[in-house]
């Protein structure tokens, strides 16, 4: 399954077109929070019609709670505190971000992160049927791709599932950019869709062959 992975477009999506052109063929798109810059959440249905591929979205921080709404009304699949089986892959999504010094509009508790996220992973590892477990979460993991010049900042609750998870898809921290393995997880953050940055993973459908290639595209 190739799957074509945005974060933090901002409400600028002047360089989507580029970016489905230079990715060429996939399957999917993820899309992993801060679909607008602070509303509105009409941009929601602006940004899905770009897409002829199915599509996979959750909120980030700077998106109104409202925004939910807006995305169970589009033609993507709201993924925030849900799950989604394609195949013998399992996408679990939770979208905003562990608390900031801001007051973002769509934050949630460490404990409220780990709550939702423990079910559905503990669900997809003992689900025969499920060969792949990717996260998409708008914050990144503690200690992986989470990193500012005073430090750490990602979450104490997604850290849990790094080596329980085969993928995370995360943004949030745009200078956090790049990719990162820990245990068995592969971390990945798009880097920011605004300034024409995305990326393209590879995923292994065979319970034998669950490589995972990620391919950085810039436009």
């Amino acid at each position: 399954m190739k799957i074509l992975a945005i974060t933090d477009p901002h409400g600028d999506y002047s360089k989507i077109k580029e970016m489905i052109e230079k990715a060429g063929d996939f399957d999917l798109v993820v899309i992993v929070g801060d679909i607008t810059n602070f509303g509105p959440d009409e941009k929601v249905e602006e940004l899905m019609e770009m897409f002829d591929r199915p599509v996979l979205a959750i909120p980030g921080n700077c998106d109104y709670r409202s925004i939910l709404k807006a995305l169970d009304a589009s033609k993507a699949t709201n993924l925030h505190g849900k799950a989604e089986q394609i195949g013998n892959i399992r996408f679990i999504g939770l979208g905003g971000s562990n608390p900031t010094p801001f007051n973002s509009p769509f934050e949630l508790s460490e404990d409220e992160i780990e709550k939702t996220l423990e079910g559905m992973v503990r669900s997809a590892e003992n689900d025969k049927d499920c060969g792949t477990i990717v996260l998409l979460t708008h914050a990144p993991p503690y200690g992986a791709r989470d990193e500012l010049p005073f430090g750490h900042v990602g979450s104490t609750a997604i850290q849990k599932f790094l080596d329980r998870v085969d993928l995370i898809v995360c943004g949030h921290i745009h200078e956090a950019k790049g990719l990162e393995q820990v245990g068995k997880t592969v971390v990945v953050n798009p880097g920011e869709a605004c300034k024409g940055s995305c990326t393209l993973i590879t995923l292994g459908e065979k319970e034998e062959n669950k490589s995972i290639e990620v391919k950085f595209i810039e436009v």
